[in-house]
């Protein structure tokens, strides 16, 4: 049987012949696409197709007998099911008005059971939570980074006020100093212009004492 044959002994049950086609190809297209990925397909009944790796080899030519090296590649493999192992030795009679293959069973085909459904939900919410908090972590680094430069530069900036004022106030103190020393200066000379006159004053008495002795003796 071949793939037309496959596709007319289904079209019957599938509603025609486009719709076999259909989904013949559907099925092998995703069964060779999963082997291909390194899945492993297993059918319940069937069989399994899965990828087997085979390793760098010598093997012989059957035409000449000459040694020859293989290297390594990968290929598809089959492993019957024991229902279908059990149908083709004959130990089981294929069934009439049945398919020949077991059926899912029920639940199967409808998804995943709630308790797994639960757990992926939990998962795919702790994976949310965990990526929030990273980023909120990248946020607040980078807040933080902010400040720091934003205290660095206003702290320069008082700092460099606080130089000018010390600058500032030690150039008036200078500036006073100097004219206070003028100043004190200026009024050294004066007093020393009173004191050189007082020994006038002096002379004056020593003559007044003197006319008082003279009209004495007289």
């Amino acid at each position: 049987m071949n793939k037309a044959q496959l596709v007319e002994a289904i079209a019957d049950k599938l509603g025609g012949r486009q719709q076999a086609a259909d989904a013949v190809d559907a099925v092998l297209d995703a069964l060779v696409r999963a082997v291909v990925a390194g899945d492993r397909v297993s059918v319940t009944g069937f069989g399994s197709f899965e990828k087997v790796d085979r390793p760098a080899r010598y093997a012989r030519n059957p035409q000449t007998g000459e040694r020859v090296r293989v290297k390594k590649t990968s290929v598809p493999r089959f492993r019957a099911g024991q229902g279908f192992k059990d149908l083709v030795s004959g130990s089981k009679k294929l069934p009439k008005n049945d398919i020949a293959v077991k059926k899912a069973p029920k639940g199967s085909l409808s998804g995943p059971p709630p308790t797994i459904s639960k757990a992926a939900g939990k998962k795919a919410a702790a994976k949310k939570a965990t990526g929030a908090a990273k980023k909120t972590t990248g946020a607040a680094k980078k807040t933080s980074a902010a400040a720091k430069k934003t205290t660095a530069k206003k702290t320069t900036g008082a700092a460099k006020t606080t130089a000018k004022t010390t600058t500032a106030k030690k150039s008036a103190a200078k500036t006073t100093t100097a004219a206070a020393k003028k100043t004190a200066a200026k009024k050294a000379p004066a007093k020393k212009a009173t004191a050189k006159k007082a020994p006038a004053k002096k002379s004056a008495a020593r003559k007044t004492t003197a006319k008082k002795a003279t009209a004495r003796k007289k």
